[in-house]
């Protein structure tokens, strides 16, 4: 398929859930398939993840038509113990914002964590 970026290989440092709900986050009424090209994902792949995280209460989608409108809930607090009391709002402002070009990651992220004993110095 024409346009479709070629498959990332290795790790990161965001997991495909979070690009995806980055994505819904975008827009509420995004296609699989335009997510999938967006996150250089599989369908199938999204398709699980948004599965997931509707399963786990991150999302909800209401169907009109022949397309999802999807709900995200930002009160709901990320699952990881390392990010403990952090919501998904908070995670969304930083991809979303940091994407559309409104400030540079390493900006959000010293405003979105407190300040670290190795940042002194």
């Amino acid at each position: 398929m024409d346009g479709v970026p070629e498959p990332h290989t290795g790790w990161t440092f965001v997991t495909n859930h979070a690009r995806v709900l980055a994505a819904i986050a975008d827009n509420p009424n995004v296609r699989i398939r335009s997510i999938a090209a967006h996150c250089r994902l599989t369908e199938r792949a999204v398709q699980k993840i948004i599965s997931d995280l509707e399963r786990d209460g991150y999302l909800s989608h209401t169907r009109e038509g022949r397309s999802n409108t999807y709900r995200i809930d930002p009160a709901k607090v990320l699952r990881h113990p390392a990010e403990a009391g952090l919501r998904v709002a908070e995670l969304l402002s930083l991809l979303v914002q940091a994407e559309a070009g409104h400030t540079t990651a390493a900006q959000q992220l010293r405003t979105a964590r407190p300040r670290m004993p190795m940042d002194e110095g």
